[in-house]
């Protein structure tokens, strides 16, 4: 299944990237592959990521990993402000 996920962030884009990537390892062990992620134009706070997952019990078993959530919020993430866009494949 594809996903878009959108969220704000407060920390900077670059930080996030860098912690993004450094979550590559998590994403790994939970089957996900990034297909892309951007801002954006004009407001670099208001991130996307593109991801495939192979079932959404797999996505809620990332989403309620404790490393990931502490990597997510380290990396600026507001959770709160998470949406979530099912693709039709």
């Amino acid at each position: 299944m594809k996903i878009i996920i959108n969220v704000r962030i407060t920390q900077g884009y670059e930080k996030w990237v860098e912690l993004f990537h450094s979550a590559d390892a998590v994403r790994e062990e939970y089957g996900v592959t990034v297909l892309a992620y951007g801002h954006d134009k004009d407001d670099e706070s208001n991130v996307y990521q593109v991801i495939e997952i192979e079932s959404m019990e797999r996505m809620q078993e990332a989403m309620s990993n404790p490393e990931l959530q502490k990597m997510r919020t380290d990396a600026g993430v507001d959770l709160d402000s998470q949406k979530i866009t099912f693709l039709v494949e």
